[in-house]
């Protein structure tokens, strides 16, 4: 606002949206202001503030992301395919692990109610207890006898409540694990946990593409839904059956869908599903699209695993083997891969306190799963990534300097040989013909 040339073509550019898409100004419009609003279009495009994103839970984020909608108000159509309007958190779900002691990694069927526990360390913690308090008077106080609450203020004390508390606490309520036969208290704990009755039920059903249209009509509802759209889309050739192979920015994204009119939550059934308060009949024509959205949900693997996840403790890719250095093209199936490196092999490969030298992989210590990822992305081939404090430490501390010194001089001791023996092989083959031999 304060470069005037950028200012006045940010002004046209709102001109020229206002009220609906570009297509819909050009109808209208003559041949000239269409010009001018193209140019203007392409000049915001070409400045930074086309770049610009925004932060969950910041103070103006409404306004904030008024401006990002505003100039990206041409580019709808197909949600899936909406980009996040929130800067890239790139977090990791061990980051939490080890600020939370009520999570274990122990298998959830072996352990305590969960929910009721992490409910517990809420009230412990003067954050959470403070915001939880804060979302809990407006979702159960009945405002007459027609309403059981003010779902807005509830929504609002909501949205807080994930916003401003540590996800080691918010999580620990929202994501906690149950045992796999439990359908009572635990999973029950957890469905209650947003305050369904007022957050999320309403008198009818709407159908999901009206609830999907008004999520649209409201900046943060719109923001939030497209975050969750890009962050949880499932990849069934992923390790994680994420696509972009991070759970911990997956919940995140979920939980910011809470607290808005398309605030999902828990179904009563034997799997983990989730779904907003909606259904498809009298989808018309719309069904088929309407069945796709409601299935981003209820049948979102991604989503599925990063909960699983959170709730035994586990991240995505801890092991990762990459093959050793090759001359010619692997051809390893994804299947393959998958099994090789699958986030559950994490058990096994802790309890191997040996090197397996026939593959002649080299072996590196990641400081942290961050680091790894970050090696993992430069593509090191050979390296084995071991996060040395989700390891065993005497597996880890068994494998010294000098055992791989000395198994690196024996795999050059035997190159060596092996040459000298083609080459003795082939000067005999040279000397003498193949009848005298």
């Amino acid at each position: 606002m304060k470069e005037q040339g950028c200012s006045t073509k940010y002004r046209t550019m709102r001109q020229c949206v206002a009220g609906g898409k570009e297509r819909n100004f050009s109808m209208v419009a003559g041949l000239e202001a269409q010009d001018e609003c193209r140019s203007a279009m392409d000049a915001v495009k070409q400045s930074p503030l086309y770049n610009c994103r925004c932060k969950r839970g910041m103070k103006k984020e409404k306004n904030c992301l008024r401006i990002y909608w505003g100039i990206y108000q041409t580019l709808q159509g197909n949600d899936f395919l909406e980009d996040s309007p929130y800067e890239t958190m790139n977090s990791r779900l061990s980051e939490i692990f080890r600020l939370a002691p009520i999570i274990s990694g122990e298998p959830a069927v072996t352990r305590e109610n969960n929910c009721l526990n992490a409910a517990k360390a809420c009230n412990l913690n003067d954050t959470c207890k403070k915001y939880r308090s804060a979302y809990i008077s407006p979702c159960t106080s009945r405002v007459s006898t027609a309403e059981v609450c003010n779902k807005r203020k509830c929504h609002k004390a909501l949205r807080q409540f994930f916003d401003k508390v540590p996800p080691k606490h918010s999580y620990g309520m929202l994501f906690c694990s149950c045992p796999a036969g439990d359908q009572s208290a635990c999973s029950e704990r957890r469905r209650q946990t947003i305050v369904p009755v007022c957050s999320y039920e309403d008198k009818e059903k709407p159908n999901c593409l009206s609830l999907q249209a008004s999520c649209k009509t409201n900046y943060i509802c719109r923001s939030r839904l497209a975050d969750f759209f890009a962050n949880c889309q499932s990849e069934p050739r992923s390790l994680s059956g994420c696509l972009k192979e991070n759970y911990a920015d997956c919940l995140l994204s979920y939980s910011g869908l809470i607290g808005t009119v398309m605030t999902p939550n828990y179904l009563r059934s034997p799997k983990i599903s989730v779904v907003p308060y909606c259904d498809c009949s009298s989808s018309g024509n719309g069904k088929e699209e309407c069945d796709k959205f409601t299935e981003f949900f209820t049948d979102n693997t991604c989503l599925r695993n990063a909960i699983h996840a959170f709730g035994n403790g586990t991240d995505v890719g801890v092991w990762q083997p990459m093959p050793p250095v090759q001359t010619t093209t692997s051809t390893t199936t994804p299947s393959k891969k998958a099994k090789d490196r699958s986030p559950n092999s994490l058990d096994a490969a802790t309890n191997t306190n040996h090197l397996n030298t026939g593959d002649e992989s080299l072996y590196h210590f990641c400081g942290s799963l961050q680091a790894q990822k970050l090696k993992s992305n430069i593509s090191i081939d050979g390296v084995l990534c071991v996060d040395p404090q989700i390891d065993d430490p005497g597996i880890s501390n068994s494998i010294s300097r000098n055992s791989a010194g000395l198994l690196s001089s024996q795999a050059h001791l035997y190159s060596l040989l092996l040459l000298l023996a083609v080459l003795l092989h082939c000067t005999l083959a040279a000397l003498y013909p193949a009848a005298d031999l």
